[in-house]
């Protein structure tokens, strides 16, 4: 009975699977057939979202690259090394480079006031030394007039008894026969074109208000005669800070300002090992590199293109801005700034941006106001860290992220809204030019090496390479987090313009849905 049992039941397993084999196959559901084309059209949306993002991106890193871009903000346009302009650019860079080398030959421990030095001349400012006798203060003037072409060097110790005839010539015994009060200036302060003045704020009152007006209008009163001053560049020197409330006006005359050292134990081998004449204070053309002559034209020619073709961003400005009213507002004693002072320091931004081959500053190049904002040379220090800490924020990512979302939010409401969209599509482009910005200043940033900094004409190897250390990680992780920022913006971006659909748009940003 088992075994019939088994029998019938094979038979009709065989007999039903044959009837479901003659039978034909049942059509695929309709709500299928949309489900599978749905999935499609979202899947090539957002491949062409994707898509076009990655062409954005790539061209925005071309035109990084192309523009020159190395410390700070993108340069204007390609073109700014190119053709006629652009080879003399580079040779004036060269030959700037050349006389750094020349100034510094001989010298140790001197790197820093060798650039703020010729950094002050090419802005037509005067550079103030603080320290004490035998530090190479006066040599560093002398170096500079013998880089300059045919230039007249004037050099003067002034005391408390100082009379203006020791630096601005003897009356002339003729003009007074002649019932005139003029002086013989040749040879004198008023037709120098570098000169040094050690000791100089013994400077007295018969001298202050003559030596001020050459200082900043570089004119001088000749009887009834107000003549032009050549003077290119003045180093004061001195052991110690201004004591009375006269001198504060000569004091802010010297935009840039440096506290000179002994040499230190680590150096003093080196100094002690030089030959002869370089022991004592080689001349620029001594020995090693060749003298390099700069005309009054190139100095000029500096000035005139950093003023006309070199901007300042508005991360820059702003950095500038907080940095003085920290100074004058939450330190204590309050540090003054004047607005002189803050307009002329911008100016010599401008300067070290142009030099270095840029026509933007960098907020890198801001690291020089160390050296132009303090009252007391212990302050320079607070104002390094203070730009150093500013430097390695995070530059609002936390604040762009937020605003992304809302934008993310206010696109997946507007529901086809055309005004609506165009608003959105003008934010959105806004904030991605404000992330390509922020990009730029840190593309020096190669793998946290900060080469832009490490390479910058104006700072010193030591003073480049420990801000470079203290930046150089913090710059890698901000600009990963920034480029993630860009590529969401952009994702944005270029959905709003393709009108693609909220809940595409949810899976392409799935971080704000």
């Amino acid at each position: 009975a088992t075994h019939r049992s088994c029998a019938v039941s094979r038979a009709r397993g065989a007999s039903m699977r044959g009837r479901r084999a003659m039978r034909a196959p049942c059509a695929e559901p309709e709500w299928k057939v949309k489900q599978r084309e749905q999935d499609a059209a979202i899947s090539a949306e957002e491949d062409a979202v994707r898509g076009r993002v990655r062409e954005v991106l790539e061209s925005i890193n071309a035109s990084s690259s192309s523009s020159g871009v190395a410390s700070g903000a993108a340069t204007v346009g390609a073109g700014a090394g190119a053709g006629a302009a652009g080879d003399a650019r580079s040779a004036l860079m060269d030959k700037v480079k050349r006389a750094t080398a020349s100034l510094e030959y001989g010298l140790v421990e001197r790197e820093t006031e060798v650039r703020l030095l010729l950094l002050a001349a090419c802005c037509g400012e005067h550079l103030l030394l603080l320290g004490p006798p035998g530090t190479a203060k006066s040599e560093l003037g002398r170096r500079l007039s013998a880089l300059c072409d045919g230039g007249l060097f004037f050099e003067r110790l002034l005391t408390r008894f100082s009379v203006p005839e020791e630096l601005f010539g003897p009356l002339s015994m003729r003009g007074l026969e002649n019932d005139q009060y003029v002086r013989q200036i040749d040879g004198y302060l008023p037709t120098a074109n570098v000169a040094f003045v050690d000791e100089i704020f013994k400077a007295n009152s018969a001298i202050l208000n003559s030596l001020l007006t050459i200082l900043n209008e570089r004119l001088f009163d000749n009887g009834s005669e107000r003549i032009n001053v050549p003077l290119l560049c003045l180093v004061g020197a001195s052991n110690e800070l201004p004591e009375s409330e006269e001198l504060d006006a000569l004091y802010d005359r010297f935009l840039l300002r440096s506290s000179v050292e002994q040499v230190s134990a680590a150096g003093l081998g080196k100094l002690l090992a030089l030959k002869g004449e370089t022991a004592i204070g080689a001349r620029a053309g001594g020995a090693g590199e060749a003298t390099v002559v700069l005309r009054p034209e190139d100095f000029s020619n500096i000035r005139y293109e950093a003023a006309e073709n070199t901007t300042v961003p508005s991360n820059v400005i702003e950095l500038i801005s907080d940095l003085r009213t920290f100074l004058q507002e939450k330190c204590e004693p309050p540090v003054y700034v004047s607005d002189r002072r803050l307009l002329k320091a911008v100016q010599l931004l401008r300067v070290a941006a142009y030099t270095n081959g840029r026509d933007e500053v960098s907020e890198f190049d801001t690291l020089l106001l160390t050296n132009v904002l303090w009252q007391r040379p212990s302050e320079s220090v607070m104002i390094k860290d203070w730009i150093l800490e500013r430097l390695a924020q995070d530059r609002g990512t936390k604040q762009v992220q937020y605003l992304l979302a809302g934008l993310f939010g206010r696109a997946c409401r507007a529901d086809g809204d055309t005004d609506e969209c165009k608003q959105l599509l003008k934010e959105a482009s806004s904030l991605r030019q404000v992330l390509t910005s922020q990009l730029n200043s840190l593309r020096g940033a190669q793998g946290g090496s900060l080469p832009a900094l490490r390479e910058h004409l104006w700072l010193s190897p030591a003073d480049a390479s420990r801000a470079a250390q203290t930046l150089g990680p913090m710059f890698s992780k901000v600009r990963t987090n920034l480029e993630n920022l860009l590529e969401e913006t952009l994702t944005l971006e270029v959905a709003l313009e393709r009108n693609t659909e909220p809940h595409i748009l949810a899976l392409l940003m799935p971080n704000y849905w």
